[in-house]
């Protein structure tokens, strides 16, 4: 092989690392249609799909935060942000009340629910959860949404 072809291919590609390290860019921030929303943020190592106000947590919504950090989060992401590789943010619009009451969040852990605003496919049943267990993760849930402007 002729070495001004392999010192052209080895420039061109040290060249191609360095402008994609010098191109790199903080995450992108997407403000959603409604301005009362929070701001939808997705990067290649951040698999969070919305950016959130935490509100402080206490009584039932605490016991339901430990469920859900321990049951729920693998798929929905911490705090119910979503997680861009496996599953829908539970803080956003779709989920408020009035669209998604409490009794479908039963339902979905119960029964399974069929993808129908995401792309991540249908929701298994989960298994070991009483109504009860449901009843304070849908506490949670809610404090976190009326802290982000999802009543």
């Amino acid at each position: 092989m002729n070495t001004k072809y392999l010192f052209l291919g080895a420039s061109a590609a040290a060249a191609i690392a360095v402008f994609g390290f010098l191109r790199s860019e903080p995450p992108q921030e997407v403000t959603q249609d409604d301005p009362a929303t929070q701001t939808a943020t997705v990067t290649s190592t951040d698999t969070a799909m919305v950016a959130i106000t935490m509100p402080e947590i206490s009584g039932n919504a605490a016991i339901g935060q430990n469920i859900f950090e321990n049951i729920c989060a693998a798929c929905h992401g911490a705090q119910g942000v979503g997680n861009a590789e496996a599953g829908p943010p539970l803080i956003h619009k779709i989920y408020e009340p009035s669209h998604h009451g409490d009794e479908s969040f039963q339902r979905a852990v119960a029964h399974g629910v069929r993808a129908h605003h995401w792309r991540f496919g249908d929701m298994p049943p989960v298994e070991g959860l009483t109504r009860g267990d449901v009843a304070m993760v849908i506490d949670y849930i809610r404090e976190i949404q009326r802290a982000n402007g999802i009543n």
